[in-house]
């Protein structure tokens, strides 16, 4: 996969942390957990999520 996409299959919540897992080829499982970490001690994390969401394509 070139591009950054949320994936249809393996999607928890919105497919963000999957897309950047593959993107990246990054351990699908770590990145939640960091997002999940940075989310509740960052709580400016959650905006960024909710942004890529928003902004990162689905794959069709």
């Amino acid at each position: 996969m070139n591009g950054l996409m949320r994936p249809r299959q393996g999607r928890v919540l919105a497919g963000v942390c999957a897309a950047v897992a593959n993107r990246f080829g990054w351990n699908v499982t770590l990145v939640r957990v960091l997002t999940a970490i940075a989310v509740i001690f960052f709580g400016l994390s959650l905006w960024a999520y909710i942004i890529l969401w928003i902004l990162i394509p689905s794959e069709v």
